[in-house]
């Protein structure tokens, strides 16, 4: 008998505290003649797709710079990234020629394509770099010649008339190769990294990584971040540019566990347990390329083209190439440098 009261008190206080839900406010009459279907699904994420489409009929660029002494492996590593012979090697370079008395700089242009998307794909090798008894300054060509692609670039784009799509010839990444000595980096490294970190990226890696043992290739990796640490060296990813957390935790991990990469390259191909694998053939067994027991090229790999290579074009245009523009800017009192079309133009008027 006391439960219908003890409900109705219950019930009282429960009105009390839960809220009448509010009356939805009345929505205008929607004008005559607009689908009811329009006011559901917009598609603004085909958005992507049609992003999709015009990559894959424009293709894009990607200039990438191989520098390191003779012998650590450049070419091959290349060959082997891209899984075609896109290095020097393979384009008329003999091996017989002597090493230059200044560095050289070599491009050589490929287009690559899988999927349906084609990849213009530029490899900058500069043979010469570090092969002297006198090293002075011999990155100063390198410097150079990276910011004359950004002088190139900032031209074409204050043309009048400028290209609907302007060529890029500027770097969008440099390999630097570390020689496996196990000790520490050499002058030269530092020295080098320290002045193109500021214009390019630098994606330090250790070449020949099988003439290591694993416990020596630890220790040269962790005193090489040291090193580089300690000597205010900003390798790519800049710690700066990380975008957001998950940015920064992704890329915190490879700063700190991956960087320098440790790698092998061979364009060379050898049967393992059934299988067809990338290999250097040692007397004690073979070396696979592509898997991370026995180095870290796969991690190279993924890095440069499976999950950062959007990134480090951007980063080349938003900060690198920025950067020289508005100083160039600067420099020319807030004037667009000259254009030869310009200058004649100029003259005419004149």
């Amino acid at each position: 008998p006391l439960a219908g009261p003890v409900e109705s008190k219950n019930e009282a206080a429960m009105s009390e505290l839960v809220p009448e839900p509010r009356q939805k406010p009345v929505v205008p009459m929607k004008p005559m003649g607009i689908n009811a279907s329009l006011l559901g699904y917009i598609g603004i994420d085909t958005i992507i797709e049609q992003m999709r489409k015009k990559t894959m009929k424009t293709g894009f660029d990607f200039n990438i710079m191989v520098v390191g002494q003779s012998g650590l492996g450049k070419s091959t590593l290349v060959n082997t990234l891209f899984k075609s012979q896109v290095s020097r090697k393979s384009s008329g370079w003999n091996r017989e020629e002597k090493i230059p008395k200044t560095v050289e700089i070599k491009a050589i242009g490929h287009v690559i394509e899988e999927g349906g998307v084609k990849m213009k794909l530029t490899v900058i090798d500069t043979p010469g770099f570090g092969d002297q008894i006198n090293n002075e300054n011999c990155w100063e060509p390198i410097e150079k010649y990276i910011n004359e692609q950004y002088e190139k670039f900032l031209k074409e784009e204050v043309n009048i008339a400028r290209k609907k799509r302007i060529p890029d010839t500027r770097v969008h990444c440099c390999l630097y190769f570390i020689s496996p000595t196990g000790h520490s980096l050499r002058p030269l490294d530092l020295e080098f990294m320290k002045h193109l970190s500021k214009v390019v990226n630098i994606i330090p890696v250790i070449a020949k990584a099988d003439t290591m043992t694993l416990e020596e290739k630890t220790e040269f990796k962790q005193r090489v971040r040291k090193e580089l640490e300690v000597n205010g060296i900003e390798f790519y990813p800049q710690k700066e540019f990380d975008e957001d957390l998950e940015d920064k935790t992704e890329n915190d991990k490879i700063r700190q566990e991956s960087m320098p990469f440790a790698v092998v390259g061979s364009d060379k191909e050898y049967q393992v347990n059934g299988k067809r694998v990338l290999g250097r053939k040692t007397p004690w067994g073979i070396i696979e390329v592509e898997n991370l027991n026995h180095c870290e090229f796969a991690l190279l790999r993924d890095f440069v083209i499976r999950t950062h290579l959007q990134d480090l074009k951007e980063v080349t245009h938003n900060i690198h190439y920025e950067t020289y523009r508005a100083k160039r800017l600067n420099d020319n009192g807030g004037l667009p440098p000259m254009t030869v079309e310009t200058e004649e133009n100029h003259e005419s008027n004149l």
